[in-house]
């Protein structure tokens, strides 16, 4: 019989930033405790780090009245950044040319678990 672990989870979809911005970001938090990870968001100078703390109080919210899970034992177990659908423009060019502009789209999850 296994034990499951409890975690918690919070995921933004199509948020409006490339998921290759998001992963820079996210490479910096994984495996590390709720707190340090919202002190590294919060002084790291990218968009995507505004949206992945916010998605990251979400989830311990999540964990906190949710599952009952103790805030200090907390750490970032899982963090992913899917590619969601590019949105197509079109910018006028010189002579009667268009441009196509791709404004890409992210989901983004976080998942928490318990330190033993």
């Amino acid at each position: 019989m296994e034990i499951i672990a409890k975690e918690a989870r919070a995921k933004v979809s199509y948020a409006r930033i490339s998921s290759r911005k998001v992963k820079a970001v996210i490479d910096l938090i994984r495996n590390k405790n709720v707190g340090e990870a919202m002190a590294i968001l919060k002084l790291t100078p990218k968009a995507a780090a505004e949206i992945v703390e916010k998605l990251l109080k979400s989830a311990i919210a999540n964990a906190e009245n949710n599952h009952d899970m103790d805030v200090e034992k907390l750490y970032v177990a899982e963090v992913f950044a899917n590619q969601g659908p590019t949105l197509k423009r079109v910018q006028p060019r010189a002579q009667g040319r268009a441009f196509r502009i791709r404004k890409r789209t992210s989901h983004i999850t976080v998942v928490l678990k318990e330190r033993d």
